[in-house]
């Protein structure tokens, strides 16, 4: 397998977001600027009319002043008055329907900007857990691949001072290529740890690892070309930094199919890692979208607001689905995507999310 020192990628997004937003935005104020000059004019044909019927009115009142000679005036008074009574009738029923059509046209803008936004956001959520599946694929060829170093089998075959000595120092060669690591743990059955790559600043040699999930079931496997994906934790024999522990079996000669002699453990350094990924999404300038990925329990294991980090459960429902938008107690769509996995790699059940918090 290739060598690979591949870190997080940054995903950053505009164009055709922005473009659909000014475009319906653009589209909203035109629509909003017809309405007004249409509810403008008709208010003022509706002002006319009103003197019109004024006018009318007067003129009925001088013809009956004047008797019998006014009396044909009067009809025409009449026709005025009735005239301008149909003019304002129209006047109203036209703003009337211009202000229910247009409002409605507003609305499925507004539907409709809302809809693009949510179509984004779901992709975005799906580019970023896909970028974090990439990433942990390769740490799935990393483990596996350092399971066959020389060093390292030998120390497991016969854990010597010197055979020690020599697997840490090969492990540290291996670190100071692959920053994305902070320690790489080599360990026998007994989930003792024989050597490790960073022995001055972890001090973890002969400690036991026995009690870790991923170490039993790493214990479990069945041959070299298996792995253990561990969920994301906090590592109190590193720091308490936050890893993504990644284990394979180390055999007899390096084979695949060799006698099982240790344990192989890398501690990915997820913290920066990951918020590299969800800093870097973006829809637009939207500084209110908050970027998640979550595991499979629903848990924060990353987060663009650096919140509630592994301490967070985010009450998504998902309703079955892989991806999807909805909308939080508050009212604030949520969009969602599960991980398709990579290659190998098929991933932990983990989602990334993206919430459009509310102004």
């Amino acid at each position: 397998m290739p060598p690979s020192n591949q870190s997080a990628a940054v995903l950053r997004d505009g164009g055709p977001s922005e473009a659909t937003t000014d475009i319906s935005g653009l589209t909203e104020s035109l629509t909003a600027e017809v309405n007004r000059i249409a509810c403008d004019k008709t208010r003022a044909i509706q002002q006319i009319t009103n003197q019109m019927k004024m006018l009318a009115l007067n003129a009925l009142i001088e013809s009956a002043r004047a008797g019998e000679q006014g009396r044909g005036f009067a009809v025409v008074a009449q026709e005025v008055r009735a005239v301008g009574q149909q003019i304002d009738a129209l006047a109203g029923d036209l703003e009337s329907q211009l202000t229910r059509r247009t409002g409605a046209l507003m609305s499925s803008i507004a539907q409709m900007t809302e809809q693009s936004l949510a179509d984004r956001m779901v992709d975005l959520s799906l580019n970023a857990v896909e970028l974090i599946d990439r990433n942990l694929y390769e740490r799935t060829c990393d483990v596996r691949w350092w399971a066959t170093d020389s060093a390292v089998v030998s120390c497991a075959a016969d854990p010597s001072d010197a055979a020690r000595a020599y697997a840490s120092e090969r492990l540290g060669v291996i670190l100071a290529a692959y920053t994305v690591y902070l320690d790489l743990w080599l360990c026998d059955l007994d989930g003792t740890v024989l050597a490790n790559g960073r022995p001055d600043r972890f001090a973890v040699q002969g400690t036991t690892v026995a009690h870790e999930a991923w170490f039993r079931e790493a214990r479990a496997l069945r041959s070299g070309d298996d792995y253990v994906a561990g969920d994301i934790e906090r590592q109190p024999k590193l720091g308490d930094a936050q890893v993504a522990t990644y284990c394979a079996t180390v055999r007899e000669g390096g084979r695949a199919d060799g006698k099982l002699l240790g344990i192989l453990a890398i501690h990915f350094d997820w913290e920066p890692q990951a918020r590299a990924i969800v800093s870097g999404v973006r829809v637009g300038d939207d500084a209110r979208l908050r970027v998640l990925l979550v595991d499979r329990r629903m848990r924060v294991i990353a987060a663009s607001d650096g919140a509630g980090i592994l301490t967070e459960h985010l009450p998504l429902k998902t309703e079955g689905r892989r991806s999807g938008c909805v909308h939080d107690p508050s009212g604030a769509p949520v969009a969602f995507h599960a991980t398709p996995g990579y290659e190998t790699y098929k991933g932990l059940g983990w989602y990334g999310v993206i919430v459009r918090k509310a102004c």
